[in-house]
């Protein structure tokens, strides 16, 4: 039985299945005790390409979907998210930190990889407070998709933020360097219940 259960949320013009093989480096340098369950977003269904589109067209849909999923059970104890997932992994954390979902709603940290954060004005309540919750954020200084200074602004967002750096670019990096951290961080994770 695993000891803490993860919501994978895959990049755009991803799927659960690409992220799997995205991640699996890293997943087996992890302890094999962690359950990692990857999902599609709900517009991949009708040929869409991920959780929004420009402007964050789609956050509503999305938003309410990810609220279904987490409240539905069996619990998830935190949140993986890669590109649009880690901006999306940011943004279901600052809506659970706000009260505005149902109390069910709850996951107890956050793992940010190649992430960004909205400016939008319909995010503007969700992001007015420094985020509580425990997060990690993996930065490539290589990356050109997703520079190094949009995933800093989504780290900033949070009060206590984990940041881990390399030398590459827009991926799941699975070196020690970035590996060690991460399984330390799940380790505290596991002895706080998720927390």
């Amino acid at each position: 039985m695993s000891d803490l259960r993860v919501l994978c949320l895959h990049g755009y013009h991803g799927s659960g299945a690409i992220l799997r093989d995205q991640m699996q480096p890293l997943t087996s340098a992890l302890p094999s005790n962690i359950e990692f369950v990857y999902v599609d977003a709900p517009s991949l269904a009708t040929g869409d390409f991920g959780w929004w589109h420009e402007g964050f067209d789609g956050w509503e849909r999305t938003r309410d979907w990810a609220i279904d999923l987490v409240c539905a059970g069996p619990r998830f104890d935190g949140l993986f998210g890669f590109s649009q997932g880690a901006a999306l992994t940011g943004l279901l954390t600052a809506l659970q930190q706000s009260g505005s979902a149902p109390p069910d709603f709850q996951f107890g940290f956050a793992v940010m990889v190649g992430g960004f954060t909205s400016d939008r004005p319909q995010h503007a309540n969700l992001l007015r407070h420094k985020l509580a919750t425990p997060s990690v954020h993996v930065i490539g200084r290589s990356d050109v998709i997703v520079p190094r200074g949009d995933s800093l602004r989504l780290a900033d967002r949070f009060a206590d933020p984990l940041i881990i750096e390399h030398r590459g670019g827009h991926i799941v990096p699975a070196h020690d360097a970035v590996a060690e951290p991460i399984a330390e961080f799940l380790a505290e994770r596991r002895s706080t219940g998720g927390a």
